[in-house]
């Protein structure tokens, strides 16, 4: 089992910051697309945002602008910054680190990191 280790939840206000932390091995980091999926209650778990290897990156159209995720080659970590949140923002974070071997999807997950954007 690859470790995904996620870190950087919490309940803020509408409006402010919060950034999460995905730290995973060098060999995961280096060869896989590394990315952000939210599940809210009641809902399927979806896309927020990617980075590849190279640093080509892909964002829900929900969170264009506002959110940015990034990599540190250094600390095999990947890091989702998200700005202006917003309550609908609210849900369980969930890192991926996923590539294709052989024509096979293969994804690692993370536990989850819960974010409630609430007044």
């Amino acid at each position: 089992q690859v470790p995904l280790v996620e870190s950087g939840g919490g309940l803020v206000q509408p409006g402010e910051s919060l950034t999460l932390s995905c730290t995973t091995s060098r060999i995961i980091f280096s060869l896989y697309i590394m990315g952000w999926y939210c599940q809210a209650p009641g809902k399927q778990r979806e896309l927020v945002a990617t980075i590849t290897p190279g640093g080509r990156t892909n964002y829900a159209d929900s969170v264009k602008g506002r959110f940015t995720i990034s990599r540190d080659s250094a600390k095999n970590t990947v890091y989702l910054q998200m700005n202006s949140l917003k309550p609908e923002d609210t849900a369980v974070y969930y890192c991926n680190a996923g590539t294709v071997i052989d024509g096979a999807r293969r994804d690692y997950w993370g536990q989850g990191t819960q974010v409630t954007v609430s007044s």
